[in-house]
C-alpha cells in the first residue's frame, strides 16, 4: 500500500462499527451529534463517550483502511527506524517508525492513518517510502515517549571525604550534568511505568530508589551513598524547597511535561536517621477527563450512583484509602451532572482534570486557601453543586453538612475503610447525628486491584472453599513480556454502596458494625463481593482482591 493510500476506497467508520455490533446505530447518533457540537475525530468521540474502547477503536480504522493493526506493547522498536523521524515531527503527526518490512520499506505506526494530510506530510519528510500500520493511541503515545526518551550515561562523580558536605558543594553537585541525568532517567523510567510515587529511601550504605506501580512496590536502582546529597538536593531544587535545611520536613510541588503530558509532581522531604527521605507523587493532568461509563461500576451501583446525583441537595461521600481512586470516582460523577445546567463550583487538592462545566479552584495553603475557607466563600457564589476534594477536619465536615441541608448538592471524599465506617468518621469530626441523618445521600466505599493482563492470564476452575460459587471459573496471574512478567496490567475499581436510606438512616449515631449490617439487610453488596465479581469476569485475582481488602472490611 503506497504511503498517501490514495488507492483504497474506505467504508465509512460509522458503517464497519454499527455493521460488526460493536455500537448500536443510537449510539453512533449519538456520537456524531456530539462530534457536530465539539469536534473531533468519530473515533476519538466513541472512546471518549465510553461507547468503545481505544482498541476497539484502532481495530475499526485497521479494517476501515485495510491496514495490518500490531500491538506494540512488547514490541522490539528498531532505534535504526526511529532516527528516520524526528521527535518533533512523530509527535506532531502521531506517528512512529518501529521497523522495516522485508522488501525494505518503513514500517510506519499510526494512530490515524484516515489523516491525508499528516500522511503525505510524513512522506515529504521521510524522502523514503513506507507502509503504514495502525496501533492504538495510547500504546502509541507510550511507544513515542520510550523510543525517544534521552539516554544519557551517567558518569559517577569520586567518592567526597569523610565528613560532611559543604552547601556550596551540594549545590554544584545537584546542577551538574550526572545528577540531573540521574534524576532525569529515574523520573522517566517512572512515569513510563505509570507509576503513582517515585521513593528515594536513604539507606545506610545506599540510596534505595523504589516505585508504585498498580498499587506495588518495586525497587528501581541503587544510588552510589556519596551521590545522596547531590540526588536529594535537585529534588528539592525542582520544588523550590530549601537545600541548606536537613534537619525539618518539606513539602513543595513542580508543574512538568512528559512527552507533550502535563505533570504535577508533589515532592515530601523528611529527614531519617541515614539521611533525607524524598517521596515525589505523580499526578496526571491529561484533559481528557473520567466518565461516568469508565468507572467500572455494574448496572445496579450505577443506578444507584445516579439516583443520589439526580437529588436536588444531599452529600455524596466517596471514601476509601489514599490511592484507591476516590477523585477518579468524583471526577465521573461530575461528568454525569456537567449537561445538567446547575452551577458547579469546586474546591480540590489539586485540580486534576480541567472540568469546562466546573469553576475550580485549588487549595492553596500557604496563601490561606484551605478546604474550609474556599469552602465558605464558594457557599456565597450560589451554587447548586459543591465538589470538596476532601473532608480532613472538623471545620470542613461542619461546613459540607451544612451546605447539603441547606440546598446544595455537595460531593467529597473522605479517609474511611468501608461506607459504615464514613459515618463514624464523620461524628469523631464531631458532626452531630442528626445532620448526618438529615444530610447524607449516599456513601461510596472503592479500592482499585490490578488488573490481570490478557495476554497471560489462565482460567481454572473455582475450589469449593474459594468465596465464590463452585463450579465457577476463576483467573490466575501468568506473567509474559507484555506486563513485564507480573501478570498484571493496570488497576480496576470495585466498589461498595450504601444508600442512607430505612435502617441505616435511623442507626447514624450507632456503631459501623450495626451500620454495616443494616445495609447489607437492605441489599448492599460489599466492597469484597463486588471485588469477586472482578475475579468471575476475568479482570482479577481472588488473591488480589484478598490482598487489597485485608480482613478489616466493617
Amino acid at each position: 500500500m503506497s504511503a498517501t493510500l490514495d488507492d483504497v476506497r474506505w467504508l465509512p467508520l460509522g458503517a464497519i462499527l454499527t455493521g460488526s455490533g460493536l455500537v448500536s446505530v443510537a449510539q453512533l447518533e449519538e456520537a456524531l451529534e456530539a462530534q457536530r457540537h465539539h469536534g473531533g475525530r468519530l473515533g476519538t468521540v466513541l472512546a471518549e463517550l465510553g461507547l468503545l474502547t481505544t482498541r476497539q477503536v484502532a481495530g475499526a480504522i485497521a479494517e476501515q483502511c485495510r491496514l495490518e493493526l500490531i500491538d506494540l506493547d512488547g514490541f522490539d522498536v528498531d532505534p535504526e527506524a526511529v532516527k528516520l523521524l524526528p521527535e518533533a515531527l512523530a509527535r506532531r503527526f502521531d506517528a512512529l517508525p518501529v521497523g522495516f518490512f522485508e522488501d525494505g520499506a518503513l514500517k510506519l505506526a499510526l494512530a490515524d492513518p484516515t489523516n491525508l494530510r499528516a500522511v503525505d506530510d510524513i512522506q515529504l519528510a521521510l524522502g523514503i517510502q513506507f507502509r503504514p500500520v495502525v496501533v492504538e493511541q495510547t500504546q502509541l503515545e507510550q511507544a513515542l515517549n520510550r523510543a525517544y526518551r534521552a539516554r544519557i550515561e551517567l558518569t559517577l562523580v569520586e567518592p567526597e571525604s569523610e565528613g560532611e558536605s559543604r552547601v556550596d558543594d551540594i549545590r554544584d553537585m545537584a546542577s551538574s550534568t550526572p545528577t540531573i541525568s540521574l534524576v532525569n532517567r529515574l523520573l522517566t523510567t517512572a512515569i513510563e511505568e505509570g507509576a503513582s510515587d517515585l521513593h528515594f529511601e536513604p539507606k545506610r550504605d545506599r540510596l534505595l530508589v523504589r516505585m508504585r506501580v498498580d498499587g506495588v512496590m518495586r525497587d528501581v536502582a541503587e544510588v552510589p551513598k556519596h551521590m545522596q546529597p547531590a540526588v536529594s538536593s535537585r529534588l528539592k531544587v525542582m520544588g523550590s524547597l530549601d537545600i541548606a535545611e536537613r534537619r525539618i520536613p518539606q513539602d513543595g510541588r513542580v508543574s512538568v511535561h512528559f512527552g507533550g503530558e502535563p505533570l504535577d509532581l508533589r515532592i515530601a522531604v523528611l529527614p531519617l536517621r541515614h539521611g533525607e527521605q524524598v517521596v515525589l507523587r505523580i499526578l496526571s493532568r491529561r484533559g481528557q477527563r473520567p466518565r461516568l461509563a469508565d468507572l467500572g461500576l455494574d448496572d445496579h451501583s450505577r443506578s444507584l450512583l445516579v439516583e443520589a446525583l439526580e437529588q436536588p441537595f444531599g452529600a455524596i461521600v466517596v471514601c476509601g484509602p489514599t490511592g484507591s481512586g476516590k477523585t477518579t470516582t468524583l471526577y465521573g460523577a461530575l461528568d454525569r451532572i456537567g449537561a445538567s445546567g446547575r452551577v458547579i463550583m469546586t474546591v480540590e487538592d489539586p485540580i486534576e482534570y480541567e472540568l469546562p462545566d466546573a469553576n475550580q479552584s485549588e487549595v492553596d495553603e500557604k496563601g490561606g486557601l484551605t478546604f474550609a475557607r474556599g469552602l465558605r466563600t464558594i457557599l456565597r457564589s450560589d451554587p447548586d453543586v459543591l465538589l470538596v476534594g476532601e473532608i480532613r477536619d472538623a471545620e470542613t465536615a461542619s461546613i459540607a453538612t451544612q451546605a447539603a441541608m441547606t440546598g446544595h448538592l455537595v460531593l467529597t471524599s473522605l479517609h474511611a475503610h468501608t461506607a459504615a465506617g464514613a459515618i463514624a468518621r464523620l461524628r469523631e469530626m464531631d458532626v452531630p447525628s442528626g445532620m448526618l441523618a438529615s444530610s447524607l445521600n449516599l456513601i461510596v466505599a472503592q479500592r482499585l486491584a490490578r488488573r490481570l493482563c490478557e495476554s497471560c492470564r489462565e482460567s481454572y476452575p473455582a475450589p469449593l472453599r474459594a468465596d465464590v460459587e463452585a463450579g465457577s471459573t476463576l483467573w490466575r496471574a501468568v506473567g509474559c513480556k507484555a506486563c513485564g512478567g507480573s501478570g498484571y496490567r493496570g488497576r480496576v475499581a470495585f466498589f461498595e454502596l450504601m444508600p442512607i436510606r430505612g435502617d441505616v438512616r435511623s442507626l447514624v449515631e450507632d456503631s459501623a458494625e450495626r451500620i454495616f449490617a443494616a445495609a447489607v439487610g437492605q441489599g448492599m453488596r460489599t466492597l469484597r463481593e463486588d471485588g469477586f465479581r472482578l475475579c468471575l469476569e476475568g479482570l482479577s485475582t481472588v488473591d488480589e482482591i484478598r490482598r487489597v481488602t485485608g480482613d478489616r472490611l466493617t
